[in-house]
């Protein structure tokens, strides 16, 4: 998408961008892998605190709905964003040197990526030696009240949480890095830190959190229907059943991209999810996902499983397209101009 706009090294053709491309998104989940998120600082805590410190001064105390709510929420969410300009700056200047490029490229969406600790700490739950410590760890990760939920309502919520972060967390950043490389991973991971941060529902952000939901929803539509779909595709004797789940339940959640992920995944998994939440208090009903029977402790391995699978699937499509693409259009041609 963005070959020719400056962005990408003059000596690069078009050919050797798009073999190029995967290697470095493996690179990043390598350096995903080994670090995990960074402990003391990372990038997207403190675009965060911008964030926070943004909200807090364009965001009056809380009240009825208004337009003029609603424009200030516009204007938090693209004053937010502004220090992308200087990211594109320095990809910009940075298109002289291949290497220098190729390392920012992979330091950038490898800051967006956060598979390692997010099933670090879904896993955790699953480890947990006791419900409290379960609870505990479950709070964590997931903004439904956590402190009377049982055994299988605290596994229910962590698969919902692994299938559905996981697509924001990892197939969707790899999905605009795919199209842009690095500005675009980074606009939808903060788009989506917005949404998360300002996203709720609530008298606080029903209208001044609008903007950036309705943005992430758009940035998120179609990679997280990619993501279901690899969910089906590694399922094996459960493909049909992720599939009708998908097609029957998505609708019905409140979430039009994370219905989709989380319904195909527990369809995938032959598992039920949560059936009610409690948030501020207030006891929900949920939408029916999934099919068999309801999620258990084991099964929040067995999501992890499949995430990774998953995972290891788009890699290899990814490598074996864009190599077969790349090698009957321009066979014989040299890849660097």
């Amino acid at each position: 998408m963005l070959y020719g706009s400056g962005l990408i090294p003059a000596q690069l053709s078009w050919q050797a961008w798009c073999l190029l491309l995967p290697w470095l998104a493996l690179a990043a989940l390598l350096l995903d892998r080994i670090f995990a998120e960074p402990k003391r600082f990372h990038p997207l805590v403190a675009f965060g605190r911008w964030a926070a410190w943004l909200e807090r001064r364009l965001n009056p105390e809380p009240g009825r709905a208004t337009s003029s709510r609603r424009l200030r929420g516009c204007l938090a969410m693209l004053l937010a964003l502004s220090p992308l300009l200087p990211v594109v700056l320095i990809m910009y200047l940075s298109a002289s040197s291949l290497w220098l490029w190729c390392v920012l490229n992979v330091l950038v969406l490898y800051s967006c990526i956060g598979w390692q600790s997010l099933q670090a700490h879904v896993g955790a739950v699953a480890e947990a030696g006791s419900i409290t410590a379960a609870r505990e760890r479950l709070a964590m990760i997931v903004s439904r009240e956590t402190t009377e939920l049982d055994h299988d309502e605290v596994a229910q919520a962590a698969c919902e949480s692994l299938l559905e972060n996981s697509s924001d967390a990892l197939f969707v950043s790899l999905f605009w890095f795919a199209l842009g490389a690095a500005p675009l991973a980074l606009l939808h991971r903060w788009v989506n830190t917005l949404d998360a941060m300002w996203g709720y529902r609530n008298e606080r952000y029903k209208t001044f959190g609008t903007c950036a939901a309705r943005l992430d929803d758009i940035l998120a539509y179609w990679p997280a229907r990619l993501t279901a779909l690899l969910f089906i595709l590694v399922a094996g004797r459960h493909c049909v059943k992720g599939w009708r789940c998908w097609r029957q339940q998505a609708r019905a959640c409140s979430s039009p991209n994370g219905g989709v992920v989380m319904t195909s995944g527990a369809g995938a998994l032959n598992i039920r999810l949560s059936a009610r939440a409690c948030y501020h208090g207030q006891w929900k009903q949920k939408p029916a996902m999934g099919c068999g029977r309801p999620a258990q402790m084991a099964d929040i391995h067995g999501a992890i499983w499949l995430v990774r699978k998953s995972l290891w699937l788009l890699l290899f499509i990814w490598f074996f397209s864009v190599a077969v693409v790349v090698l009957f259009a321009w066979y014989g041609v040299s890849f660097v101009a």
